[in-house]
């Protein structure tokens, strides 16, 4: 090869592995690619995932927080007797969405999932905009989620399976996108909502309620560019972990030669290196898609006591956050309007979206802040997830006190802030603490484990009050809980490569 350069001076072969769960021949090729990843260092091709991926992930948010907006406007105009069918509705695509795409990803790869999950939110986001009665709003609503659903696994699996370990608290710091996606969703629905709904259901139709059906226009809109750019300018290549998986050494290192070549670096390693270790075990099955084929990758995220305790925290936080984060966050706009009324008699449709805007605006410091945090030699992954938890109950506890507008707004983007430094370092901390060969799968569960809490918070939103501060004492108690979990997890991947 041309003579090229290693400028992120990384000791090559020294790296220390996450984990080494799976068989002999596939933990230490891992480690040799994960050496060669190494070498290469930071490319414009990762520069590029970081930029693309993280427009995927904002979409996740901008979906969730998107139905969110358009959900009280939406129930105005049709009076449904099930008045949170929508959010169940949207729960429900995201959980069936996680294990489809999820799992897939495992058994046919990254790629064409990741290339067409975005593409399929785009169409359904425009098409809802259109739904003529809430029958159709909740179906399509539910079809752009089942995109968006498995969509935000394949962001974070891909562009961690590309990283340099120098770089991998990137990957907590990608989470920002999360509130881009939550700040565009905000700003775009802000001013259609406020100048183009109705404001009582008496009068309320098609005529002069087209507010929330031009959000859903521009933003599907938005995600169909998005689409498309990562098609034309990424070109995505497949994951050289998860070919490893499949006994595919030769294209592995095409792959890795590749990257290398693109960035004028170096990468020594050959397919020799990698044949000389042998065989990946591979399961005689008459179809990759054989339910054993799923089983065997859900068995691989449990190969040992002390991974099956890591996975079952894990599992178990997601399932907690999912429950606490829909009902602060996607209800948000009803304590916004309720607590406006309360505090100083303001609860316009004007003054509640303008206030979420400036909320989710704010929630994009906090992946910011946790990735500087997760590098903190004794905080990590681990403590800076403690400090997000914490500090989130605590500012939740203190906002059930607010006396004025001013304290209102105030302690809503202090929440913003700390509840995105929590959730993003999870987000990032997940798919480095799971399996390469298993990465997919896992992350669908633990994804899914959110969903249907996302559901069970959906259900309660539809028999409490959601104008009393009960549900913010239930969110700061899930908080202190999470809090606990952190401290439990087995391992600290600061300082580790993922694997």
């Amino acid at each position: 090869m041309t003579d090229v350069k290693n400028p992120d001076n990384v000791e090559i072969h020294s790296g220390k592995d996450m984990l080494n769960v799976n068989d002999d021949a596939l933990s230490q090729k891992l480690h040799l690619v994960n050496n060669a990843i190494d070498e290469i260092g930071f490319t414009s091709y990762q520069l590029k995932l970081f930029f693309l991926n993280g427009f995927g992930y904002g979409v996740d948010s901008l979906l969730l927080l998107l139905s969110a907006l358009v959900q009280p406007q939406v129930i105005l105009q049709y009076q449904p007797s099930v008045s949170k069918a929508q959010t169940i509705a949207l729960y429900v695509g995201l959980l069936v969405g996680a294990l489809v795409w999820g799992s897939s990803a495992d058994i046919i790869g990254r790629k064409y999932a990741f290339n067409i999950s975005l593409l399929w939110c785009s169409i359904f986001a425009i098409v809802a905009g259109a739904s003529p009665n809430y029958f159709s709003v909740c179906i399509f609503v539910a079809l752009l989620a089942f995109g968006g659903g498995g969509n935000l696994i394949l962001d974070t699996t891909v562009y961690l399976e590309f990283l340099p370990s120098k770089y991998q608290w990137s990957l907590t710091f990608m989470a920002l996108w999360w509130g881009v996606g939550q700040m565009t969703a905000s700003l775009v629905a802000w001013p259609f909502l406020a100048n183009y709904s109705c404001s009582d259901a008496i009068n309320c139709n098609n005529s002069n309620n087209q507010g929330w059906r031009y959000t859903f226009y521009t933003l599907g809109s938005l995600v169909f560019i998005l689409s498309l750019l990562r098609i034309t300018v990424i070109r995505l290549k497949e994951s050289p972990k998860w070919l490893l998986s499949q006994g595919r050494d030769k294209e592995v290192v095409e792959i890795l030669q590749y990257i290398a070549e693109s960035g004028k670096r170096s990468c020594s390693l050959t397919v020799e290196m990698l044949e000389a270790i042998g065989p990946v075990r591979q399961d005689n099955l008459s179809s990759r898609y054989h339910p054993k084929v799923i089983f065997k990758h859900v068995k691989g995220l449990f190969p040992n006591k002390k991974v099956a305790y890591s996975t079952s925290l894990n599992f178990a936080s997601w399932s907690l956050i999912g429950l606490a984060f829909p009902l602060y966050n996607v209800f948000l706009p009803i304590y916004l309007q309720s607590r406006g009324r309360h505090v100083d008699g303001d609860g316009s449709t004007y003054t509640t979206y303008r206030n979420y805007a400036i909320i989710n605006v704010c929630g994009i410091f906090g992946p910011v802040i946790a990735g500087g945090l997760v590098e903190v030699k004794y905080l990590g992954r681990k403590y800076t997830m403690v400090i997000g938890a914490l500090l989130t109950m605590g500012f939740l506890f203190a906002y059930t006190g607010v006396k004025t507008a001013a304290q209102n707004l105030a302690f809503n983007c202090l929440i913003s802030i700390c509840l995105n430094i929590y959730y993003g370092t999870l987000y990032a901390y997940t798919p480095e603490i799971l399996p390469a060969a298993h990465r997919g799968t896992g992350n669908a569960i633990s994804v899914s484990c959110n969903r249907i809490m996302g559901i069970v918070a959906a259900l309660i939103g539809s028999y409490a009050d959601l104008t009393s501060s009960i549900p913010i004492y239930v969110c700061a108690a899930s908080f202190g809980v999470l809090a606990i979990l952190s401290i439990l997890f087995p391992f600290e991947s600061l300082g580790k490569r993922s694997t």
